[in-house]
């Protein structure tokens, strides 16, 4: 049957991300995902397609949400040791008592502005030496009120678009196939930076491949319109139009070479434009997922690739 493989949160958009056993599904996404959002001093927000640093930034929330942790991700060093910013200096971590009363500021993504609750200096001059270039760390505010599109609308905090991203290990397992025969090396799963990855496990019986086995099917995702897993549901949004954020290597905060765009686009290209890899989806009933949750799809569509 198709299970909750892994569950992962971006708890700063662009930066590392959290694997997680369980966690509350909100109408945003997953708890915390994308509620933080590095900005320029202009209000910009910054993206790994020009800062590929923010790859080695490991944010992680306190239980009650009220802390913030910024440190470089263990591939940058030994833990608990101190690791190198862009200018080679030694750093640390530091801890953000987060606010959500300080006063807001008008912030820009993707040319739509939404408003972000400044977290300090503290946190600003941590990023700003770390990234190399003058930053800011803003909070999603509580009166956010996002609207997203596709197919089924929601909501989400500073994710690009919908709520949800949801990717299967089949698919990424045809990818590293078509990879190899492109005499290329396989890429990890965290290039795509999913929330939701669903894989095809035996039944209680043993059995496989039968019809609640839809995830053994490569890009079955695409197909998916209603999904329940856990106590929580989704609708399907668009599928996931892939960036040149795939082409950074996570581990090194650097960009690497064309793949996994190149070979993707020998098969993934849809028919508005652009390569398609996972879908998105917004949550139509929040509720709590864990690892290991049956995904079972209340309702199929027809596949636009």
């Amino acid at each position: 049957m198709a299970t909750v493989a892994e569950l992962i949160t971006y708890p700063v958009k662009g930066c590392a991300g959290t694997s997680v056993s369980s966690t509350e599904l909100t109408p945003a996404g997953l708890a915390h995902d994308r509620a933080f959002m590095v900005v320029g001093i202009d209000g910009v927000y910054r993206s790994q397609r020009r800062d590929p640093r923010l790859a080695l930034v490991r944010p992680t929330v306190s239980a009650d949400g009220r802390t913030l942790t910024l440190a470089p991700a263990t591939a940058a060093g030994p833990p608990g040791e101190a690791h190198a910013g862009a200018r080679g200096e030694a750093y640390g971590e530091v801890r953000v008592a987060v606010t959500t009363t300080a006063p807001r500021r008008d912030v820009d993504l993707f040319g739509t502005a939404y408003q972000g609750i400044d977290q300090g200096d503290e946190a600003a001059a941590w990023l700003s030496d770390f990234l190399g270039v003058p930053s800011r760390l803003v909070r999603v505010p509580p009166e956010h009120d996002r609207k997203t599109d596709g197919v089924t609308p929601g909501t989400s905090a500073y994710a690009d678009s919908s709520a949800v991203h949801l990717l299967t290990r089949a698919s990424c397992a045809l990818l590293g196939t078509r990879l190899a025969e492109h005499g290329a090396d396989p890429l990890p799963l965290d290039r795509f930076r999913p929330n939701i990855v669903v894989d095809s496990t035996p039944g209680e019986d043993g059995a496989e491949n039968t019809a609640e086995d839809w995830a053994a099917e490569p890009h079955a995702e695409d197909r998916v319109r209603r999904a329940a897993m856990g106590s929580a549901e989704l609708g399907y949004t668009k599928l996931a139009v892939r960036c040149a954020v795939t082409l950074v290597d996570q581990e090194a905060g650097a960009r690497g070479g064309p793949e996994p765009l190149r070979t993707l686009a020998t098969y993934r290209r849809a028919p508005s434009g652009g390569v398609v890899f996972g879908a998105k989806f917004s949550v139509t009933r929040p509720g709590t997922l864990s690892v290991g949750d049956e995904v079972a799809v209340a309702e199929w569509g027809d596949a636009e690739v």
